[in-house]
């Protein structure tokens, strides 16, 4: 492996910064405030990936957990940054586990029992991603002003103009 093979990635990192980000001024506070999850916790995943592949000769299979978790979270924390979408990715955090012990449980011995946690956590963040997605579109299109606005003139229109009931 090359020395500088580090350097084609940070540049193209560099690159999509300047390319998403044009009106802000480029410091090192805003790159780092930008891409903190990119040069800190997506690196300590793939360490730990890294040594359970090469150093230890897939033989000490704990090292995907924390691998899957910081890899995992290092995604979300990413693009949550970027697009500042918190209120949207944040059932990631609940998947990160679950992506770390799956990783333990397909290399390792296929201890059947992991697929418990695994799936009530991966069951559990798939449920709050759809809940979230649901809730965001029926908002838009339910709840959007046109169609809110539209739906209280029907109403209203239909109040003023039905027949009235006589009373006996």
């Amino acid at each position: 492996m090359r020395r500088m093979s580090w350097l084609g990635p940070l540049m193209i990192l560099a690159g999509v910064y300047l390319f998403f980000f044009q009106k802000e001024a480029v410091s090192m506070g805003s790159l780092f405030g930008n891409f903190w999850p990119t040069l800190f916790i997506i690196p300590l995943g793939l360490f730990f990936h890294w040594m359970y592949f090469s150093l230890t000769e897939r033989r000490g299979t704990g090292l995907l957990i924390p691998g899957g978790i910081l890899f995992t979270v290092g995604i979300v924390c990413q693009l949550s940054t970027l697009f500042d979408s918190w209120g949207y990715l944040w059932p990631g955090f609940i998947l990160a586990p679950a992506v770390g012990l799956f990783e333990f449980y397909w290399f390792g011995n296929r201890n059947k029992w992991l697929l418990v946690p695994i799936n009530i956590l991966g069951v559990l963040s798939l449920m709050f991603f759809a809940m979230i997605a649901f809730g965001t579109l029926y908002n838009r299109v339910v709840f959007g002003q046109p169609v809110l606005a539209i739906a209280l003139i029907a109403i209203g229109a239909g109040i003023m103009f039905a027949p009235k009931k006589n009373k006996l």
